[in-house]
């Protein structure tokens, strides 16, 4: 056995076409319309701003179990409607999943009976 071993030799051609690229091809974009913003207002670069922490919201049905949700109450329900008559989502409000079923069911039972206003302009006095 001998420490030979077979050389190979490779060749290279170099093909020329006349396509040329753009300048700037292949490079991503740094900005324009429909890119995200890199940092906090105005969309200049840096850190983005922490929030300071908040303290997370429990469910107040489930913390107080004396607290009911009924339609025929619109004072407890008045809560959870903004004043243009939407229905607070739970990441706001604080419920839990279950709850905020139950309150949203309540709402629009009590919408549908005319306790609670449907809109901001069907405000009921």
């Amino acid at each position: 056995m001998s420490d030979e071993r077979p050389t190979t030799t490779t060749t290279t051609t170099t093909t020329t076409s006349s396509y040329q690229r753009p300048a700037g091809a292949g490079q991503r974009p740094t900005g324009g319309p429909g890119q995200r913003p890199s940092g906090g207002p105005g969309g200049q670069g840096g850190p983005r701003k922490r929030r300071p922490f908040q303290r997370r919201k429990v469910c107040r049905f489930c913390a107080e179990k004396n607290l009911t949700i009924d339609y025929k109450e619109p004072r407890t329900l008045r809560f959870f409607i903004t004043e243009r008559g939407k229905i607070v989502p739970r990441r706001i409000s604080g419920n839990c999943a279950a709850h905020q079923r139950h309150i949203t069911e309540a709402i629009k039972r009590a919408r549908n009976i005319a306790l609670l206003p449907i809109a901001a302009n069907h405000a009921v006095s």
